[in-house]
């Protein structure tokens, strides 16, 4: 016998045998029924015999790691054969009678059951010895041996792919993590050449142009207010990701509906080719993030521009009724498949997949967690005639 050393090359065959709730109920059964002092499963190879885990009633001395000279072992003999081994009585048994290994442990009585991995491949044993004869070669006790050494089997084969799929989901962690970094750096330092571009065509504006360097002026300011929104969108998503949501600051100081006029302006300036309507009934202030709810609304009419039909109105609605604040946005245009209304509000997915103008796919995502961050809802409902987003939000 030789002693383990404190890092054993088969340390996690004999871990993930130790992390089992399973083998050591199995082994107790295995004495208890059979009358045998000592129950183990080992690891088997060619050239090795290593202890994985035991029930060690007659102070046999192997404890998890401990090795025996393969060649002195019947479970040798039992990967080599793909066949168990039992012996009920040694001195009465012709075949094992003169055998060196019950002569080495002194031992009477013998089993070795092969354990297989759900891939066929061999793992080891399950095996018991006494220095006493037992009644071993019953039906019943060899039909549990090789139940229980099967379930070994698919045990070792069930945690394995469980290491696997635990491997792999950190991994995926740490990937997303550094693409979270990635994506809020980015986002970051694009601001600084954004605002750069925009202070220069605030600069422009303060000219005498003619029409046409007007109408240029006009279509660079509208790419960057389309990169601005884009860079608000992946930082929200960023911070959201590292806090755990979207901050707001509530406050009903000031009116909300300068806030929606000025959002559905600005579309209308960047988006002639659409008709935008805005009806707006707000007896009171809502008590609100307004910056927030601009936000909220300008990725949901920047929606309904790339996915609505050219031509047709675009209707802004905003009013409040039975203690609660509503705003929608509806557009005429092709129905949301029904397969892709369950992702609409996930990061990175883009409700019609015809459509590919629709950017990273985050605006209804951010616009959906505001919604959730005022303690609200943002739904949709879409036909073959128009698509309409609602976010619904209880007011006091």
């Amino acid at each position: 016998m030789t002693s383990p050393s404190l890092t054993h090359d088969f340390q996690d065959d004999i871990d993930e045998i130790a992390r089992s709730t399973l083998v050591p109920n199995l082994l107790e059964t295995v004495t208890l029924v059979t009358g045998m002092g000592f129950a183990a499963v080992a690891r088997v190879t060619d050239s090795r015999w290593v202890t994985c885990r035991t029930v060690d009633k007659i102070n046999f001395g192997l404890t998890p790691g401990d090795e025996l000279d393969v060649e002195t072992t019947l479970c040798h003999e039992v990967r080599m054969a793909n066949a168990e081994i039992v012996i009920d009585d040694v001195q009465n048994d012709p075949q094992y009678c003169t055998h060196h290994t019950p002569e080495i442990y002194n031992i009477q009585s013998y089993i070795s059951i092969p354990i297989y991995k759900l891939d066929g491949s061999f793992f080891g044993t399950l095996c018991a010895i006494d220095p006493a004869p037992r009644k071993l070669k019953d039906d019943q006790v060899l039909g549990m041996f090789r139940l229980f050494a099967k379930m070994i089997g698919d045990s070792l084969e069930t945690a394995e792919r469980l290491q696997e799929s635990e491997t792999a989901v950190e991994k995926e962690r740490e990937l997303a993590e550094i693409q979270q970094q990635f994506i809020a750096i980015l986002a970051h330092d694009l601001r600084n050449p954004v605002n750069a571009l925009e202070a220069g065509l605030r600069l422009l504006g303060r000219r005498q142009l003619d029409a046409r360097s007007e109408s240029i002026v006009s279509l660079m300011q509208a790419s960057i207010n389309r990169m601005g929104n884009l860079i608000e969108n992946l930082l929200d998503h960023a911070r959201e990701r590292q806090d755990g949501g979207i901050i707001i600051e509530r406050n009903a100081d000031e009116p909300l509906e300068p806030v929606i006029q000025q959002i559905v302006s600005e579309i209308r300036a960047v988006s002639p080719e659409h008709m935008i309507e805005c009806k707006i009934d707000l007896p009171q202030n809502v008590n609100c993030d307004r910056e927030r709810i601009a936000q909220m609304l300008s990725n949901l009419l920047g929606n309904a521009v790339t996915h609505g039909a050219k031509g047709r109105t675009i209707q802004v609605n905003a009013r409040s009724e039975d203690g609660q604040f509503k705003l929608s946005v509806r557009n005429e245009g092709d129905m949301i498949p029904p397969e892709h209304v369950g992702n609409l509000f996930l990061p990175f997915q883009q409700g019609n997949s015809s459509n590919k103008r629709s950017g990273l796919g985050l605006g209804l995502h951010i616009a959906s967690g505001i919604a959730e961050a005022h303690g609200g809802r943002l739904s949709v409902r879409s036909d073959p005639d128009s698509t309409e987003f609602t976010f619904t939000m209880p007011q006091p």
